[in-house]
């Protein structure tokens, strides 16, 4: 009867030897006794009882809480890459600029010169920076995303947080310089701006948050970087981990494939639209079988496809799928999904939970996974319009930047490093096969890269 008063239980999954970090105080706590302790009952709206009704209820268009940003504009290093994209800074204003550019998000304005050499010289700044990723076709507008970063910068005067927004490129009002857009293995700009920020705020401990398919870039993200990250923590949200299975999950019901897959088509099919101009340069892509989508795996069909040169949409979904990246984390990553994700669901009475990563979790010490028996997807919503995942997320980060000794887990996993080698994995003592969970069938083989 708990769920009549909106209470949805709570499930945690984790490695039977998880990470044991070391607190400033000296004492010793586990990874998934850390993410316990952050996640406080998961309470909602009674009249949302479900994963539908909750993700539904996003269309209500609420105000929810008012961040305020600054744009710079990055150019990407890579030349495989090539093209600009938008990073939306946090601004501690008291209110939006009166000379708000209205070719951008609300409250958001570009840095002038002057503004912007001032954020280059905060070299000495050791307040804890987040990275955010947003969903697709997302921004930095998200109400969602500014439920977790308002509680966290708020206090920013008195030794609180920095943030930004990586904006996909096109997302948010963003101008595509190039005729590349994104996909769910695009990790090279968050990959620059991470760089980006550990070279000009050394002494900043870096974190990073991504939520549907952000989090599946944030989680390819770690995995790829593997003991290399520079991040200290990351937590992932409503991650569709399994793409293809997410996929034939949406498209197996009528409320699945003309709903759900029908909206995030419509959303894509608007985002080429804007850009046309810029991504129809690249003489792969049709516009007319582009102008005659109405699902979200059409769209994946003949724009990815078309322009990363996978040869179905399907072979795009398993390579860059984010489940095995679990294997190469080497950062506590906290994920928070809810079991009655639309994304995840054949019919709207039993979901389905073949796309959680289950077993993944059991054997990547440095990942917990919380799941809620409701929630929807990136919904949560609790009585009164409030998120209750913000509340899991932000206590998570909270004790990892203010509670938890950083160096001394830093050390811990370069000794973990290089007792135990690379991410792969043996399958045999007799055997000459490895598993390496980050050798994706996607490789660069112009002359750009030595591959």
């Amino acid at each position: 009867m708990s769920w009549l008063l909106g209470r949805a239980s709570t499930s945690f999954y984790h490695s039977h030897t998880p990470l044991t970090i070391t607190t400033k105080s000296g004492e010793r706590i586990t990874l998934d006794d850390l993410c316990k302790a952050a996640t406080p009952p998961c309470d909602l709206n009674p009249l949302l009882f479900n994963g539908h009704l909750q993700t539904a209820y996003t269309a209500v268009k609420a105000a929810g809480p008012p961040i305020i940003y600054k744009r710079r504009i990055f150019e990407a290093e890579d030349p495989a890459f090539a093209g600009s994209f938008a990073v939306d800074f946090v601004a501690h204003e008291a209110a939006p600029s009166e000379d708000e550019d209205d070719t951008l998000p609300p409250r958001t304005t570009y840095y002038n010169d002057t503004e912007w050499d001032e954020v280059e010289q905060g070299l000495a700044d050791s307040r804890p920076l987040l990275i955010s990723l947003h969903g697709l076709s997302g921004g930095s507008h998200e109400i969602y995303l500014r439920h977790v970063l308002a509680p966290l910068v708020e206090q920013t005067a008195a030794g609180g947080w920095e943030a930004l927004v990586v904006n996909s490129r096109g997302c948010a009002q963003s101008k595509i310089t190039s005729s590349v857009l994104y996909n769910a293995r695009a990790t090279w700009d968050v990959r620059q701006v991470v760089k980006w920020c550990g070279k000009r705020w050394p002494n900043r401990p870096l974190f990073a948050i991504g939520y549907s398919l952000g989090a599946n870039i944030l989680t390819n993200y770690l995995g790829e970087e593997g003991d290399q990250c520079v991040l200290k923590a990351a937590v992932v949200c409503s991650n569709p981990w399994k793409l293809e299975v997410s996929s034939l999950a949406l498209q197996r019901t009528w409320l699945g494939l003309e709903v759900y897959s029908r909206t995030m088509g419509s959303s894509m099919k608007k985002l080429f639209e804007t850009h046309a101009d810029q991504i129809s340069e690249n003489t792969n892509i049709d516009i007319s079988k582009v102008r005659s989508i109405r699902y979200l795996h059409e769209f994946d069909r003949v724009v990815q496809c078309a322009t990363w040169g996978y040869p179905t949409e399907g072979a795009y979904y398993r390579d860059a799928t984010s489940a095995d990246s679990l294997f190469a984390v080497r950062v506590p990553l906290f994920a928070i999904h809810a079991e009655d994700d639309p994304v995840n669901m054949s019919s709207p009475v039993i979901a389905v939970k073949e796309a959680i990563p289950y077993e993944e979790f059991a054997q990547s010490p440095y990942t917990v996974l919380c799941t809620t028996s409701t929630g929807g997807h990136l919904s949560w919503f609790e009585w009164g319009g409030g998120r209750w995942f913000a509340k899991p997320a932000v206590n998570f980060l909270q004790k990892m930047a203010k509670e938890i000794d950083l160096s001394a887990l830093e050390e811990q996993k370069q000794t973990s490093s290089n007792a135990n080698g690379s991410a792969k994995v043996s399958v045999g003592n007799r055997m000459p096969f490895a598993f390496d969970p980050m050798r994706r069938k996607m490789f660069i083989a112009s002359p750009l890269h030595n591959t």
